[in-house]
């Protein structure tokens, strides 16, 4: 499951470029160059997106939608790992998960808090409690 959602980035007639996530629609940006405004979409739906894990609010899918001026963005891997432990996660208690992995509830706790960097191991060995595979990629 990768954690992509679309962005809509359009040029303003003042030459910016102004970035919005029809999923999300909290998460606004813009920048004076293109590779400014998708940087700046990173960090926007990153900030997004824990600020909706601090909270435990809903976390919508990202839609497949296409087209001109629409290019895909993904929050940074730590909060993609919180999201993805969340998702998998589906209703399985953290103290479950905790007696699976044989680790104490906090530390299951931190793997869905987005601000905590959880080790390769960690994540693995939760990937395979909820039956799941670890796969990582350069993009």
């Amino acid at each position: 499951m990768k954690i992509e959602y679309p962005a809509k980035i359009q040029q303003e007639e003042d030459g910016t470029f102004f970035v919005s996530f029809p999923d999300i629609p909290e998460a606004l940006t813009e920048g004076v160059t293109m590779e400014e405004a998708l940087f700046n979409a990173t960090e926007v739906l990153t900030l997004s997106m824990e600020y909706r894990l601090d909270e435990e609010q809903q976390i919508p899918n990202p839609s497949d939608i296409v087209g001109d001026n629409i290019y895909i963005i993904s929050p940074i891997a730590k909060v993609q790992s919180a999201m993805l432990i969340r998702k998998s996660r589906q209703g399985r208690s953290l103290a479950d998960l905790a007696r699976t992995l044989e680790t104490s509830w906090p530390s299951v706790q931190r793997l869905e808090n987005p601000h905590n960097s959880p080790t390769l191991k960690m994540i693995d060995k939760a990937a395979a409690a909820l039956g799941k595979r670890l796969i990582l990629s350069f993009e």
